[in-house]
């Protein structure tokens, strides 16, 4: 999602995106502009907590903590980096993120194809082109368009992609988003495609949580940090996020940029952001109050705001003569009841005028849920989720708009996630089709709707993968729920209870996690004989907005007793044992980790928390975490009740025995504090507990801002996993 677009899609589900997709842990990439980066805050003025002894550990850059966290790092290095093994195994990983023969991702801007590359030659990255007749060669000629690499050379930066912005029609002017060492605040610069240079005096926003978007040549939305006004109101919300959206002339002061919507303190996220579809040019305005709960005006030419007066729950979707709402509760409108999951459509301009009719695309059962949706220029497909299994779906408005036909996805493959998104939703009807799954290298194809898929590109094999298997099963939770989960073991497997396993899970923001492949997952555990699974819990989005909203605030519980659910359905098959079986999951699936550590210690016997949240008294007033209390609740009022018994740092007992743990994290995390990670690796120690603790001075939230930093981080991560659950060095 570009700041272009940012008001015409629902920007609470960007905002989930920004939480952490669990697969950009699996399989690190790139990160894309969403327009949503803010200034580090090193320590929250509020709610200091006078019986916490390790609160000093939030202050991000201060030289105490980082002087703490530099000898964390030397002992965990000295006892995983050290072992024998240690050294392939990064450098198996480090060639799998340097390859390239990996999938080149591209985006089509104009009449070129874009892609940002990494790899051993170019740490930072290029963004490059080329066109669609070079890219369907086996081996493309790529033109340059900016080298990250010489950039930092050059102005002695750290700089780290978040993506480009670039004007229709002509595609020739670019508002470019850059980070320092990977943090969610960035920098935006306005590039020339043409001379493929910055441009001289063109819009700058400093550094800040937030974005500009095109609105003409010479005019953007701007949503960022303004700093106070003269009224001495801050320009940003509690959760850290932009509070005020301006439009902003070229050549002028951003101070004098026009006021076009204000929020309030408690907002989460004010943006606003032009619809370039031809023919159906419009401006939108988005105010996020919550996660799940957002609303979206229409701005006028004389800059008044009409509100599209659809559930603040509701997804909303405006594009070319549609409005689509995503429900995530029910809706009695019209005289019809329409379910929770349900997508609707109504034509936009008679939905302002007041109208109510509406065509229900997809209605979700038991099984299903609709996981995604794409627009062509014709058509629209929908991606559903049936028992976690992709199924896509091809919808075709009447030139009248009276109905909608409804076809298969000609050659689209039976098994395996699919991915679908247009290639270019204004001119075409074609798409970028992926297909994957945990044993099989993801393929990329090119297809017309209604045309059998071209194939492109393949993922070369990262490992061997002819002995392994890949399985779904169902676990019993506590409360009777089936929860799914998938496992990858080898041929035969011995049911013995001493294979190795690693389980994995996120269970939060209505994520759901499908089946993909992961070269560093591959070599890292299966190729050497570890047995791999995904929970697919309560919280995640599997089953759509009912499965998510199941575990949400005071019904959390529920995501772990799924989990622990899993791993005691894994030892009552025999394939694993608590002594063989280790978890692993990072931001709120590092909550979920640090909670199976504190309250299920008996089943696992090694646990991994990534870049987590931990201390959920404190969350609230930690960088975004104030954005997150619709998923888990306010610690600041009487919701301390419930939230106090999902709180691993204060559930931690220095009487208890806990598994062997290793927690890691990053200094440049402004999404997730690294103090979270920082005290419960301190109180760990400090208990004499088995823990180890690395912390990355780059990288936002994720393992690592470079390959070889993602790679170093990913090797420790095996190496203590096949230390702890495999009773020896690495293989």
């Amino acid at each position: 999602m570009t700041p272009s677009n940012i008001a015409a899609r629902p920007l609470a589900a960007a905002l989930v995106a920004a939480m952490l997709l669990p697969a950009a842990l699996l399989a690190p990439r790139p990160a894309s502009a969403t327009g949503q980066h803010q200034k580090e805050t090193p320590l929250a003025p509020r709610a200091q907590t006078a019986d916490d002894p390790y609160q000093w550990l939030e202050d991000v850059t201060g030289e105490k903590a980082l002087g703490w966290a530099r000898q964390q790092n030397a002992r965990t290095d000295a006892e995983l980096a050290a072992t024998p093994g240690f050294d392939r195994l990064q450098s198996d990983i480090l060639a799998i993120l340097d390859s390239d023969a990996k999938i080149p991702d591209v985006s089509k801007i104009g009449d070129y194809y874009y892609n940002f590359w990494k790899d051993a030659k170019h740490q930072r990255g290029l963004w490059r082109r080329t066109t669609l007749e070079e890219y369907r060669k086996p081996e493309p000629k790529w033109e340059t368009v900016i080298d990250l690499d010489a950039l930092n050379a050059a102005e002695n930066e750290n700089w780290v992609w978040h993506g480009a912005d670039c004007l229709k029609p002509d595609y020739r002017r670019c508002l470019v988003a850059l980070s320092r060492g990977g943090a969610d605040a960035d920098v935006t610069r306005e590039f020339d495609l043409a001379s493929k240079q910055w441009v001289d005096g063109g819009f700058f926003r400093p550094e800040s949580k937030g974005g500009l978007g095109w609105i003409d040549q010479d005019t953007v939305y701007v949503f960022t940090d303004f700093g106070k006004g003269a009224d001495g109101e801050g320009a940003m919300t509690k959760s850290g996020y932009p509070r005020i959206v301006k439009e902003w002339k070229r050549g002028t002061p951003m101070a004098d940029a026009k006021l076009v919507y204000a929020g309030t303190a408690d907002d989460m996220y004010i943006a606003a952001g032009h619809d370039f579809t031809p023919g159906y040019e419009r401006d939108l305005v988005s105010r996020t109050l919550a996660f799940y709960n957002d609303e979206l005006y229409l701005r006028g030419a004389d800059g008044r705001l009409a509100k599209v007066d659809a559930p603040n729950s509701a997804n909303k979707d405006v594009h070319g003569r549609w409005l689509l709402l995503q429900l995530r509760d029910p809706w009695t409108v019209g005289g019809k009841t329409y379910p929770s999951g349900a997508l609707l459509a109504s034509d936009f301009d008679a939905f302002m005028a007041g109208k109510r009719e509406f065509a229900m695309l997809f209605e979700p059962t038991d099984k299903t849920s609709l996981e995604a949706y794409a627009w062509t220029k014709s058509h629209l497909v929908l991606n559903v989720l049936d028992d976690v299994k992709n199924r896509l779906r091809v919808l075709t408005p009447a030139a009248d708009g009276s109905a909608w036909a409804t076809s298969e996805f000609a050659g689209a493959p039976q098994i395996g996630t699919l991915g679908v998104r247009a290639v270019d939703s204004d001119e075409s009807d074609a798409v970028w089709l992926t297909a994957t799954d945990y044993l099989t290298p993801t393929t990329l194809s090119l297809a017309d709707i209604g045309k059998a898929p071209e194939p492109l590109k393949s993922m070369p094999a990262f490992f061997d993968a002819s002995n392994l298997v890949l399985e779904q099963h169902f676990a019993t939770s506590a409360d009777g729920t089936r929860v799914p989960f998938f496992i990858v073991h080898r041929k035969g497997v011995p049911h013995d209870g001493k294979q190795p396993t690693l389980l994995y899970g996120y269970g939060g923001f209505e994520v759901s996690l499908t089946p993909a492949y992961s070269g560093i997952v591959g070599k890292g555990w299966l190729e050497k004989g570890g047995v791999y699974v995904v929970a697919n819990i309560r919280g995640g989005g599997e089953y759509g907005p009912r499965w998510h909203q199941a575990a949400l605030k005071q019904n959390r519980h529920k995501a772990y007793e799924d989990f622990a659910a899993v791993a005691k359905e894994l030892a009552s098959h025999g394939i694993t044992s608590p002594a063989h079986l280790g978890i692993m999951g990072g931001s709120n699936g590092g909550l979920l980790t640090g909670n199976m550590l504190t309250q299920y210690p008996e089943l696992f016997g090694a646990v991994v928390i990534q870049v987590p949240l931990l201390d959920m008294k404190r969350y609230s007033h930690l960088l975004a975490g104030a954005s997150w209390m619709a998923e888990y609740g306010d610690p600041d009022t009487s919701d301390w009740d419930y939230i106090r018994t999902f709180s691993p740092y204060q559930l931690f007992d220095p009487a208890k025995r806990y598994p062997p743990t290793f927690i890691w994290t990053t200094t440049r995390d402004d999404r997730v504090h690294p103090g979270h990670a920082r005290k419960m690796a301190a109180k760990m120690l400090g208990a004499g507990k088995d823990v180890r603790y690395f912390e990355n001075t780059e990288g936002g939230h994720g393992a690592g801002a470079t390959n070889a930093q993602q790679a170093h981080v990913w090797a420790l991560t095996y190496a203590f996993l096949w230390k702890t659950l495999g009773g020896g060095d690495a293989p």
